[in-house]
């Protein structure tokens, strides 16, 4: 779980709010001064809730502070932490300093590094935990200033599981709102009244993700072809579409490389992910097109001026949407996700992880054994791969008469995949 962000993205290992908090707890009972934490997540998920908590429980021994706030921009804002730290250890006592969306600070990574080497050289007794929003530009900070000296936590989008135990819902209730409206438990207040949950969709998390964790990085040279390509790809849960073809659908061209820039930009701030394709051969994988999946069916719900889809009115939508739902809660429990097409065969999700290796097909509504053809396939090529179909709960059953492990899609969402033994 320890890995420096110079050696890994956003894949790996992404925890719930709980399981962080815990995490965090006990590295901060280690002797200090320990390395420095760093955590990144998606926005509003809970990075500056879980800071402020920390800040509780510790009272007088930490110092907690906003790095985009407006007291930052006041002269001596980064000595007047450091100095308050030293003073309260003075004693001998630990002292943690928490700062949260630490890249707003300029060169942020150049002066914490020299903090934490005059902290280690004195064996000054202070803790250091900092956030961001953007894995990216944390690990662009902290490549050459920050090597060896942190350690890398990553906080997901919010499970269903989660959102059901956090306010009081229903399991299977939770589990249909992942897919209509998505998890961030910021806008759960506003589920009954979505003209203001889309606002505040967009508003505290769209821009602010695109605006100041994407687009304030210096190599985005184009913005408004980033944003179309946010748009577009948000618009297209589950859809395998060639660069070229998305390249078509832009009102401002761009190069192919920019395009596919921009979709690692996009992951790297938690919105978009773009699947690779699953092959034997994985030199091979560079050319396929990639599968998006929004990482938070809100994006989408936000994005398509449809709204989210109703499974009587629209079941293929719908079924897109579930499937998204499905392979963003793989992503986000940080498993390894592809897809897999050799026509006419597909299927919708190879996974690869602490889950296990999984193959996957997602399916909404009727379905017969024709349908089941191309998870049958990639099962005869690569057997190492437990085929899993996921369905309504009223196609389990039949999904099992066929051969296949099946589990409902509400609870794949609430609880992944069937154990390995089961």
């Amino acid at each position: 779980m320890n890995q420096d962000l110079d050696s890994s993205s956003t894949s790996g290992f992404r925890l719930d709010f709980n399981t962080c908090l815990t995490t965090l707890r006990q590295r901060l009972g280690e002797p200090a001064p320990g390395r420095i934490q760093l955590l990144t997540g998606p926005r509003q998920v809970g990075k500056t809730t879980l800071l402020i908590e920390l800040a509780s429980e510790l009272g007088k021994a930490a110092t907690y502070v906003a790095a985009d706030g407006p007291e930052a921009t006041i002269p001596g804002f980064w000595e007047r932490i450091w100095s308050r730290a030293r003073s309260d250890t003075a004693s001998g006592r630990r002292h943690v300093v928490l700062i949260d969306e630490i890249q707003s600070i300029e060169n942020w990574a150049t002066k914490l590094k020299s903090e934490w080497d005059d902290i280690r050289r004195r064996e000054v007794p202070v803790h250091v935990v900092a956030t961001g929003s953007s894995a990216l530009r944390l690990r662009s900070g902290s490549r050459e200033s920050l090597a060896g000296r942190f350690e890398r936590l990553s906080i997901a989008h919010w499970s269903p599981l989660a959102i059901a135990g956090a306010f009081e819902l229903p399991e299977n209730e939770a589990a249909n709102l992942a897919v209509r409206i998505g998890t961030y438990p910021g806008a759960m207040e506003f589920k009954d009244d979505l003209a203001r949950w889309a606002a505040y969709i967009r508003d505290a998390i769209i821009e602010p993700a695109i605006t100041r964790d994407v687009l304030a990085i210096s190599d985005v040279r184009r913005p408004a072809l980033l944003r179309q390509v946010f748009s577009l790809a948000a618009a297209s849960p589950t859809t395998i579409i060639s660069l070229q073809k998305l390249q078509g659908a832009l009102q401002d061209r761009g190069a192919l490389e920019t395009i596919a820039h921009y979709l690692e930009l996009l992951e790297d701030a938690y919105l978009i992910a773009a699947l690779k394709k699953h092959s034997a051969r994985q030199n091979r994988t560079r050319a396929a097109p990639p599968k998006f999946v929004v990482l938070n069916n809100a994006l989408a719900s936000v994005v398509d001026p449809r709204g989210a889809p109703d499974a009587s009115t629209d079941p293929q939508r719908f079924g897109a949407w579930v499937e998204n739902a499905c392979l963003a809660r793989a992503w986000n429990a940080g498993q390894q996700v592809a897809y897999w097409r050799n026509e006419p065969f597909e299927v919708d999700a190879v996974i690869d992880g602490s889950w296990g290796s999984w193959v996957i097909e997602v399916k909404t509504g009727r379905f017969g054994g024709t349908d089941l053809r191309g998870i049958g396939e990639f099962t005869r090529l690569f057997p190492d791969y437990r085929p899993l179909i996921i369905c309504d709960d009223a196609q389990v059953q039949e999904a099992r008469r066929f051969g296949f492990a099946a589990r409902s899609w509400r609870e794949f969402l609430l609880n992944g995949p069937p154990e390995q033994s089961a």
